[in-house]
């Protein structure tokens, strides 16, 4: 069949993966509905378990959604106006909308081009941008973009020696490994999401924050119930809603059970792509003793053509997204907020060219060539 007459591809094929688990999954979902306890029930418990396990972290604890995991960690670490936390501008809105939540400064900083994480030498300049304007920098969130670990024995002396934490945010990289430790456990603290789209993701929204030290969880644990001390009605401290609901981590089980398979398989689709595409466009690169969970396959094409490009692959039925378009800083709630002193070239530039192609552990060599075919004569075009 030609692929001009195919039927598209899906972007995420999450209908393969469901059809995998099977009648279990399904079982396991009826059986939280049929026991009732729709929040808080057993599988919290057993998930948060597992996930610790998982990654080789003392404490994990669930929570909402990923967004809650950014805000808990700063309600953890008592976040208040006048201090700066540090936040790569190349990333999803949530990692420094918590900043601002607090009345904190997000102080925005550049990545690498070859791995689109955040750049030591922009944190650098970010901690100097924040000192200048009087504010105290206090921490920084590091993203493993696109399922990248950050350069985090990079990282750690810069924020150490500034007497600042580190937040890995782990959404996109859960279950990658840096320096063979898994992410999840590196940095000060962890947090991540299992939205849907996530390599690791539940059948709505979900998120855990991963912590090393027993006293932090019970304040997280209090925190993530709007701040409970002895009993629901004494509350201690200002907190939130953010417990993740049974069903959620129902599914998170079952997925979990077979990440470590899928994580191998995503690896053999990025290496297809690449052999395919390095000669035409910019692949992405894994630096060494990493293995990256490829929550995004995202290339580099020239500005210019990009939208063009884009439109020719949707012609043949082979979907895409541009993750992200337009940096932080340069988004209207976020443009008052400073900037590393050297300015953020890289993530202005990554923001003109990258395009991602689709990925997950399902996608067969015959739609592998599909989607890399309609690439290389769109760009030869």
């Amino acid at each position: 069949m030609n692929s001009l007459s195919a039927a598209p591809l899906p972007f995420i094929d999450l209908q393969t993966q469901r059809e995998r688990l099977g009648p279990a999954l399904e079982q396991a979902i009826l059986s939280v509905v049929r026991s009732g306890r729709y929040i808080m029930g057993p599988e919290i418990a057993e998930l948060e378990s597992k996930l610790a396990a998982f990654c080789g972290v003392p404490h994990v604890l669930s929570c909402a959604n990923g967004t809650d995991a950014l805000a808990l960690l700063l309600m953890l670490k008592d976040l208040e106006p006048g201090e700066a936390v540090l936040v790569p501008s190349f990333t999803f809105a949530a990692t420094g909308e918590v900043v601002a939540w607090f009345g904190a400064t997000p102080v925005f900083v550049d990545v690498d081009a070859a791995t689109f994480c955040v750049d030591p030498a922009s944190v650098e300049a970010g901690i100097a941008t924040a000192k200048k304007l009087g504010l105290k920098p206090v921490g920084l969130i590091a993203v493993d973009l696109f399922g990248h670990p950050v350069d985090y024995d990079a990282l750690q002396p810069i924020t150490r020696r500034n007497g600042m934490w580190l937040m890995s945010d782990c959404a996109q990289g859960f279950g990658g490994t840096y320096k063979g430790r898994r992410v999840g456990s590196l940095g000060d603290f962890a947090a991540t999401s299992f939205f849907p789209a996530k390599p690791l993701g539940c059948y709505g929204d979900g998120g855990a924050v991963f912590v090393h030290d027993k006293a932090q969880l019970a304040v997280l644990e209090s925190l993530r119930v709007h701040g409970q001390g002895e009993d629901k009605y004494d509350n201690v401290r200002i907190g939130m809603n953010g417990r993740m609901d049974t069903i959620q981590a129902a599914v998170l089980l079952h997925k979990l059970a077979i990440y470590e398979d899928e994580i191998v398989a995503r690896q053999r689709v990025a290496r297809r792509y690449d052999e395919a595409l390095r000669d035409v466009c910019g692949t992405p690169q894994v630096s060494k003793d990493c293995v990256s969970t490829w929550a995004q396959y995202t290339v580099r094409v020239p500005a210019g053509q990009r939208e063009s490009i884009v439109a020719k692959l949707k012609a043949a039925g082979v979907p895409t997204a541009i993750y992200y378009v337009r940096p932080m800083h340069r988004q209207t709630a976020y443009a008052q907020y400073p900037v590393a002193s050297n300015g953020l070239p890289v993530s202005d530039r990554l923001a003109g060219e990258v395009l991602s192609l689709p990925m997950h552990a399902y996608l067969d060599d015959a739609s592998i060539d599909r989607v890399t075919g309609a690439l290389r004569a769109a760009i030869a075009r």
